[in-house]
C-alpha cells in the first residue's frame, strides 16, 4: 500500500519540475503551457490522494473541474499560438514584443 506521504512527495516533485521548466525556458510558449499543465496535474494528484485517504469525494470533484478548465485553457492557448505563428512565423516569447500597442 502506498502511503499518503509518497503521493504528496510525487506531487511536490512534479510541481517543482514544472516550476523549473517555467523559469529555465522562457523562450518557447508551448513549453510554458506544458509546464503549467504539469503544475495543474501535480495539484490534481494531491487532491486525489487526499480524497482517497480521507474517503471524501470532494477532492475528485475538484479534479474534474480543474481538468475541465485546463482543457479549455490548452485549447485557447494553442489556438492563440497558431494565430501568432501564422502572423509572426515564430512562437518565441521574446519575439512577441511586436504585439504591444
Amino acid at each position: 500500500m502506498i502511503s499518503l506521504s509518497e503521493y504528496l512527495v510525487l506531487g511536490a516533485i512534479l510541481f517543482a519540475i514544472a516550476v523549473v521548466g517555467i523559469f529555465l525556458n522562457r523562450k518557447n510558449v508551448i513549453i510554458l503551457l506544458m509546464a503549467i499543465e504539469l503544475m495543474l496535474l501535480a495539484v490534481n494528484l494531491n487532491f486525489i490522494a487526499f480524497s482517497h485517504f480521507l474517503d471524501d469525494i470532494a477532492g475528485q470533484v475538484f479534479v474534474f473541474f480543474i481538468l475541465t478548465v485546463a482543457a479549455a485553457e490548452s485549447a485557447i492557448g494553442l489556438a492563440i499560438l497558431v494565430v501568432l505563428f501564422r502572423n509572426l512565423r515564430t512562437i518565441n516569447v521574446e519575439d512577441l514584443d511586436h504585439l504591444k500597442g
